[in-house]
Order: C-alpha cells, then sequence, then structure tokens
C-alpha cells in the first residue's frame, strides 16, 4: 500500500478540520436530527421498494444460503415455503435487504474511519464473548419469533399504524430492562 503523500495527507486534514464534516461525520447528531434523517431514508426506500425497512429477515436469509452453499437444503424448509417464499427467488445480491444491510455495515465502517473513531477493542474477559454469543443468539431467535426486530417490526411498522407494532414496543422495552440487568449481574 502506497505512502499518503503531504499534500494528501493535508487535503485530508484539511476536510477533518472542516466544520460542516464535524457537524455530518464527529459530533454526535441530536436526536431530532437523527429521527428526522432516518424517517427520510425509509420514506425513500418504501418509495424505491415497496417494503418498510427491515433487518433480520435478510440475515435470516444470510444463514440459510450458507448452509446451502455447504450442501444443506434450506429451500425445503416450511419456514422458506410457506412464511417467506420470497427466498425461493432470490440470491444474496438480489435480496433488497441484503444490499441495504451492507450499505449499513459498509457506511458506518467509512462514517468511522473518516471521523477518525475506529478503534478495535479488546474484549476484558471470555465472560463478555460468552455474553456476546449468547445475547445475539437470543437476539436472532427473538426476531424470527416476531417476524422482525426493532426495525421492522417497530421503526417500520408504528409509522404504518400497525398494531403489531405498538404490541411490540412495551415487551421490547421489558426484553431490554431484563437483558441489561442479566449483563451487568452476570457478565460485567
Amino acid at each position: 500500500m502506497a505512502e499518503p503523500t503531504p499534500q494528501s495527507a493535508s487535503v485530508f486534514a484539511a476536510v477533518r478540520a472542516n466544520d460542516t464534516f464535524k457537524a455530518l461525520l464527529v459530533n454526535p447528531w441530536t436526536y431530532v436530527t437523527g429521527a428526522v434523517v432516518l424517517a427520510m431514508f425509509n420514506s425513500a426506500l418504501l418509495a424505491s421498494t415497496g417494503k418498510a425497512w427491515g433487518v433480520t429477515t435478510s440475515f435470516a436469509y444470510w444463514g440459510a444460503w450458507a448452509w446451502e452453499a455447504l450442501g444443506g437444503n434450506p429451500r425445503s424448509w416450511l419456514y422458506f415455503n410457506e412464511v417467506k417464499p420470497a427466498f425461493l427467488k432470490l440470491s444474496f445480491f438480489t435480496d433488497p435487504g441484503t444490499l441495504i444491510n451492507l450499505g449499513v455495515i459498509v457506511g458506518a465502517l467509512l462514517a468511522c474511519l473518516l471521523a477518525g473513531q475506529f478503534k478495535i477493542k479488546r474484549l476484558k474477559s471470555n465472560r463478555q464473548i460468552v455474553a456476546a454469543i449468547l445475547g445475539g443468539l437470543l437476539m436472532g431467535f427473538g426476531a424470527r419469533l416476531a417476524f422482525g426486530c426493532n426495525i421492522g417490526s417497530l421503526f417500520s411498522a408504528i409509522p404504518s399504524m400497525s398494531l403489531h407494532g405498538w404490541v411490540f414496543m412495551p415487551f421490547m422495552f421489558c426484553g431490554a430492562f431484563l437483558g441489561s440487568r442479566l449483563l451487568v449481574k452476570y457478565f460485567m
């Protein structure tokens, strides 16, 4: 990899010192600004794809495609035949949710890198690894039971006036409260 030239380093330093750059990528946004930007992106997504924003269905697809690559046959599973039949017509690069998830991941990485905030943190103990794995598995399982995570079942559902979003909200807060208590008691 080539070393940056002094000229390119000074240009980058000048950009990072710019007030607009700092306001957009370095300093935290207000809750109102974040909410308005998310609402605009969700509206644009709905207008362009005909579907509200969702995250975890594509993660279930990723797991199924990985299983399929290993020789499994997820296309015969009841979930993909009756609940999510769209999976049968999609691939990794034709699933809009996958492309959105990849865009969120790459965009978050790019924003962290540009703001100089990217850090790889060392986990303090094996208990944190266990907590992360257990929490991820439970959240993934819960997202499949609820047919969505806080994005699809809350953020996209409530503005659509869907009853399930309003039912999801108090149970999500109860789960977050209980999960944070367990995290502090057993894993911190």
